[in-house]
């Protein structure tokens, strides 16, 4: 997703904040092992965990990623993607730098991977209730953390989180699921809903192309699933990497099978990135089959991005098949009840916050 400039504050900012991480375990020599996210990195004196934002400073981890925000915008939920969120609502995203995965295709690669490749990086140190402030100011009814791996940033969005649900604001965790048990337990007390990449269904193409493993992504979805956290799926579909029908096909019958036929999938067309400027966009009757398998798995939303011209972005009802939500360039036009059902056979859509939904 685009991310831009990071714009004049509305409200205070502050100095950086020097905050030790969250579930850091000491071990000998000085070592700390960080435990946020799945990667576990046993992080030594003076160097950083994997993401590039988890330092160890004699013996204590830091996480220095707290109130750096390098990217800031209002933008509407569908963006996320979240479709079952409160449809046709806006959200402040922000995000820090940093990433626990090195995908190689990576959009926001800038700021996702610019402290391990070495890139200076313009931030603006930003307190917890300037984020809310801001939010709020510019109408938005959810903050999301997102365009990098939030979980790198763990501290700086729990602090915003408890803040923002106290000013009645939702938070949304745009994420690629690597967050461990024990950090999942932590956000479950302020995530409301969370849009999960799930890149593959092969442990080969995590460990080549996102310097990462398949099973704690799918741990991961479970235990944010059992946390109560809504959850929504998103696959980038590559040609020649991730596109055959039996992956896609296992990808939505996992889905349907342990998240349910009325969680969302949304199969998201891909463009050249980064270091995978040589793979084609995702042809169109890729994303047409990909489709017909989410269905065929049982999948009763399917969703498909970057690709308008297809025009497979409305909800309709698991129960009838009725129109219940159109959407046409993140514009919304709901023909759900008040209580958030099917105006034609009374079916409630799955998901959160669809009374709110805009018309």
């Amino acid at each position: 997703m685009e991310v831009e400039a990071v714009p004049a504050p509305l409200a205070r900012s502050e100095p950086l904040r020097q905050v030790p991480g969250l579930l850091a375990a000491p071990e000998a020599d000085g070592a700390v092992r960080c435990n946020v996210c799945a990667h576990r990195c046993l992080v030594r004196p003076g160097r950083h965990g994997i993401c590039g934002v988890r330092e160890n400073r004699d013996g204590t981890l830091f996480a220095t990623a707290y109130g750096n925000v390098v990217a800031s915008a209002l933008d509407p939920i569908e963006k996320k993607p979240l479709f079952h969120v409160a449809p046709g609502s806006t959200a402040w995203s922000i995000a820090t730098p940093g990433c626990p995965f090195h995908c190689t295709f990576c959009q926001n690669w800038e700021i996702a991977q610019g402290p391990r490749l070495g890139l200076a990086l313009p931030a603006r140190p930003t307190a917890p209730d300037a984020v809310v402030h801001d939010a709020i100011a510019r109408g938005a009814s959810a903050i999301a953390y997102t365009y990098v791996e939030p979980t790198v940033f763990l501290e700086f969005a729990l602090d915003t989180g408890r803040l923002a649900r106290a000013a009645g604001l939702r938070n949304l965790w745009i994420t690629d699921g690597y967050a461990t048990p024990e950090a999942v337990e932590l956000l479950a007390t302020v995530v409301d809903a969370a849009n999960v990449d799930l890149k593959s269904f092969d442990e080969r193409f995590y460990h080549r192309l996102c310097g990462a493993r398949l099973a704690p992504v799918l741990e991961g979805i479970l235990a944010m699933r059992a946390a109560g956290i809504w959850i929504e799926i998103t696959t980038l579909v590559i040609p020649g990497h991730n596109d055959s029908d039996a992956e896609l096909g296992a990808i939505a019958g996992w889905i349907a099978e342990h998240l349910g036929p009325e969680t969302p999938w949304h199969i998201s067309r891909f463009h050249p990135q980064f270091r995978m400027r040589d793979v084609p966009p995702t042809p169109v009757a890729t994303l047409v089959r990909a489709a017909q398998l989410g269905r065929d798995a049982g999948l009763a939303h399917v969703y498909v991005g970057n690709a308008p011209e297809l025009g497979t972005e409305d909800t309709r009802c698991a129960g009838c098949g009725a129109s219940l939500i159109e959407r046409r360039a993140y514009r919304t036009r709901s023909h759900l009840t008040p209580g958030g059902a099917c105006p034609s056979c009374g079916r409630a859509l799955a998901g959160i916050g669809l009374a709110e939904v805009a018309t």
